[in-house]
């Protein structure tokens, strides 16, 4: 019976000594990870916008109209205090986990560019949307993501019809999809309120619901 006790107690020992050392390991890599996660986001500020010279944060200001798709920063490039565009970094469900986006929006409601931020679909398939070497349309060597600069959100965001799908990885393809949207969609919408989005002869945007790519197709390959 004592053995018994004498062991528990030492267990118990043993997990509060683990956890205790796991959260001074957690408190000292938090600030490290999340120092490399902003610079990160900074070098893709600069690489969606490379004449911008601030980027004020306006996050505060925006949302997504898409309940799918979270929008957890937007920051409003500018040059000599005129703005230039707007990148929305937004986060949505995909196959292997949530999926983190930077989506830079023109003044012209087109899309300056996409940059994925964080992506834990299947490598070799799904993660093949952030393998730069990976080429939706080979001959002209784009990307899965790089498809999507000069798009306007008033352009249909069909995967398959007119967004070209990562290879036997649907769901990926449908999800990075529906959350580029969404953060254009925002983005365009947030442009207008404040009256930085001058007219187009794309049409006006008079509806921002957050229109999504379909998700109910299944992957088509197995294991993915």
């Amino acid at each position: 019976m004592k053995g018994t006790l004498k062991l528990g107690i030492a267990l118990a020992l043993f997990a509060v000594g683990a956890c205790a050392g796991l959260a001074v390991v957690y408190s000292i890599t938090k600030p490290q990870i999340e120092a490399q996660d902003q610079l990160a986001l900074e070098a893709s500020l600069r690489d969606l916008f490379p004449q911008g010279e601030d980027f004020e944060d306006i996050s505060a200001t925006i949302s997504s109209a898409n309940a799918g798709v979270n929008i957890s920063s937007a920051f409003l490039a500018k040059r000599g205090g005129a703005p230039l565009g707007l990148a929305v970094k937004a986060a949505g469900p995909s196959y292997g986990g949530q999926a983190v986006l930077l989506v830079g929006v023109e003044l012209n409601r087109s899309i300056a560019g996409v940059r994925i931020l964080e992506l834990n679909d299947t490598a070799g398939l799904g993660a093949n949307a952030k393998n730069p070497g990976y080429y939706v349309d080979k001959a002209n060597k784009v990307t899965f993501p790089g498809q999507f600069a000069g798009k306007f959100v008033t352009d249909p965001f069909v995967v398959k019809s007119d967004v070209v799908a990562i290879t036997a990885s649907t769901i990926t393809s449908n999800s990075l999809t529906t959350i580029v949207k969404a953060a254009a969609d925002a983005g365009v919408l947030w442009l207008e309120n404040s009256a930085l989005a001058p007219s187009a002869d794309q049409g006006s945007a008079a509806s921002y619901g957050g229109s999504a790519a379909s998700e109910s197709a299944p992957e088509t390959t197995g294991g993915k």
